[in-house]
């Protein structure tokens, strides 16, 4: 067997705030978004997030939602051309209003940093030679 597809489905608790971030941040919308759901792309593999208002992702999962701001889910690590470009995202980061809770560093042969949403979901930019 073969899977065809794969995205993640996380929480928004502002639909509003989070499709300004993810704009901002120069993301496409996957469709138009609805009262319960906004869905961005991520990748030229097109790799689809879908955030969801906690009620729905809530029945979705038929439990309780961990809260991002003090507890952590998951990280997304997201791919960069070269350290400059991590740090041009950086930059656009802070500017748009981004929590920094990783300062641009070297890591192994890589250079990375990490940020959070406005939700607490947690991503890196990581310039890694030869990926």
């Amino acid at each position: 067997m073969k899977t065809k597809m794969i995205w993640g489905n996380l929480v928004s608790n502002d639909l509003q705030k989070t499709i300004q971030f993810y704009t901002d941040l120069g993301f496409k919308q996957n469709g138009k978004e609805t009262e319960d759901l906004v869905s961005f792309i991520f990748a030229e593999n097109n790799f689809i997030i879908n955030f969801f208002v906690p009620q729905r992702l809530q029945i979705a999962v038929k439990g309780k939602l961990a809260n991002t701001k003090t507890e952590n889910e998951i990280i997304f690590s997201l791919s960069a051309k070269s350290r400059e470009e991590v740090d041009l995202w950086y930059k656009k980061v802070k500017e748009i209003g981004g929590i920094i809770f990783s300062e641009p560093e070297n890591f192994e042969v890589g250079y990375t940093f990490g940020f959070a949403d406005p939700d607490g979901h947690k991503f890196n930019f990581l310039y890694w030679p030869g990926m």
